[in-house]
């Protein structure tokens, strides 16, 4: 009697039925009361009363036909009862309940998500290393992040609240990348987390990023299995980026060789590759695809056409970050009570060159 479909929507049927049996459940004579003693799927309950499903009847093709409002739920078990006793025009005492189980197996998890990079993805990170962005192989599921993050210390012991637990997470739209912020309260000076709790990271330390393996992606599967990133902590870096000492490596002409810049030291990766561009002599973007190389130390651009001869420009916009945080003009740490702060530089940065 239940004929289950793919996508886990029971519909029960019952064939068979005289044409006048069906046209009389099709007037309008017949109360909606009646439908549920009729034609009815419960879901079994050990220990307490099936509960009824909610549905609706139909009469159509020649079958009587139940389908319930919601899904069927893996590894529950489900019973559709017919009472032919409950037709019109039917004597009870002459006829029977037809009754059929039905449970839907529970589907075996496809762990198949893994953690694809971490960035930065150097082996050394500054002491006031502001953040870490989390790669995934597939959208995750959102909310509870923090239970599957921890960091660990040289004992393998877990450092007590080194994040900057926000209640809205940072996500990517499509939920591949997770931005996580060491908590600025555990980097800047003369603060009273730093005082009181000490830093997240320390000079000379070795530290371990885990992503658990018990996360669920969106589809509600276990990952593959966990992520370790292992690394080691060196000197604070307070200096901000100055691209005016940044080396260049020109391209050729009538060629699609990158344009290669070389920073000095690794960047804040998502930043490097939005707030960089290049531009002609009249000031339009150049199309092509920039991409990160190095351990996040080279940027470089693919034009979409052959390089032109003729006056170029690198823009760089003043909000880059390096690994601290630091933007061009402007330290992240800065300091506190002081007369003279430096200013981030306003507009951006444009650094002219030259193809022949």
């Amino acid at each position: 009697m239940p004929v289950p479909q793919a996508t886990n929507r029971l519909r029960v049927e019952v064939s068979g039925l005289a044409r006048d049996t069906l046209a009389a459940l099709q007037s309008t004579n017949w109360p909606a009361t009646h439908w549920p003693h009729l034609l009815a799927v419960y879901v079994e309950q050990p220990g307490s009363e099936p509960l009824p499903m909610l549905g609706e009847h139909q009469v159509h093709a020649g079958l009587l036909r139940f389908v319930p409002a919601f899904p069927l739920e893996p590894g529950l078990r489900y019973r559709a009862v017919f009472d032919a006793g409950r037709l019109p025009g039917t004597s009870s005492a002459a006829a029977g309940k037809v009754t059929s189980v039905l449970q839907v197996p529970v589907r075996p998890e496809r762990a198949t998500t893994t953690v694809t990079q971490v960035y930065p993805s150097v082996d050394v990170v500054p002491e006031n290393l502001l953040k870490f962005y989390v790669h995934f192989s597939a959208p995750m599921s959102r909310g509870n992040i923090y239970e599957h993050i921890r960091l660990l210390n040289e004992a393998n012991q877990p450092m007590e609240l080194p994040f900057l637990e926000l209640a809205e997470e940072l996500w990517s739209p499509d939920m591949m990348r997770l931005t996580l912020f060491i908590d600025p309260g555990r980097i800047k000076r003369e603060v009273k987390p730093l005082e009181e709790i000490r830093p997240a990271l320390v000079n000379g330390r070795r530290f371990t990023l885990l992503i658990s393996g018990s996360w669920r992606d969106a589809n509600g599967s276990r990952m593959k299995q966990a992520f370790l990133k292992r690394f080691t902590v060196g000197p604070p870096d307070r200096d901000p980026p100055d691209p005016r000492r940044w080396a260049y490596q020109a391209p050729p002409i009538r060629t699609r060789e990158p344009l290669a810049v070389d920073f000095g030291e690794p960047m804040d990766s998502a930043l490097a590759l939005r707030m960089i561009h290049v531009v002609d002599a009249s000031g339009r973007l150049v199309p092509g695809q920039p991409f990160l190389a190095e351990r996040e130390r080279l940027w470089k651009f693919l034009p979409l056409h052959s390089w032109k001869a003729g006056r170029y420009a690198l823009v760089v916009e003043s909000i880059i970050e390096d690994l601290a945080g630091n933007n061009i003009g402007r330290p992240f740490e800065v300091e506190i009570g002081g007369n003279s702060v430096p200013q981030a530089k306003s507009g951006n940065t444009r650094l002219p060159f030259e193809l022949r």
